[in-house]
């Protein structure tokens, strides 16, 4: 074991403690919100997307949230880009990867820059927020996505330990 905190913390595989199955729970928790979004839009399951408006059915998973951003201070950039493919494709990417990679619990570094991106995009595209002058739950899932990142949330309940994610640091 080594003397510096964060050699310590990147190689020790001790006993976990309750903190670490709460950051855990909180991991897989916010990865179910984005894999049930993709999959949601992508099927049309019927909880926020219809099976009319389903991806495969031929509807975009982007055009009523950003078309819905049209009266916000940056509206025209948002509505702009509804409905593009490419935009469409990225968006899905994003919820994918994103929601695969907390549950899994590898990647979680990559997972928190991306997932952070794309929640901030979002709070922009509803900005000026009606309930709070800047804090929305956009926001907290970013702060946590990046908290989850930092403790290496991925070891716990997750395949952060194997040995190939400890060697490669863009796996942790």
């Amino acid at each position: 074991m080594t003397t510096t905190h964060s050699k310590t913390v990147a190689t020790t595989t001790s006993a976990r403690g309750p903190v670490d199955y709460v950051w855990a729970v909180a991991r897989i928790s916010i990865g179910w919100v984005f894999l049930w979004a993709f999959l949601d839009k992508t099927f049309g399951w019927g909880f926020a997307t219809p099976a009319e408006r389903a991806w495969i059915a031929g509807g975009s998973p982007t055009t009523g949230f950003l078309k819905g951003a049209g009266e916000n201070a940056l509206g025209g950039f948002f509505s702009s880009l509804a409905g593009q493919a490419w935009v469409d494709w990225l968006f899905m990417a994003g919820l994918l990867g994103i929601g695969a990679a907390l549950i899994l619990g590898v990647g979680l570094r990559i997972a928190a820059v991306a997932g952070t991106a794309m929640l901030l995009m979002m709070w922009a595209a509803e900005l000026p927020l009606a309930n709070n002058p800047f804090m929305d739950d956009h926001i907290i899932y970013a702060i946590v996505l990046i908290g989850l990142a930092l403790v290496g949330a991925g070891r716990t309940l997750g395949l952060g330990n194997l040995p190939v994610v400890q060697r490669t640091p863009w796996l942790r």
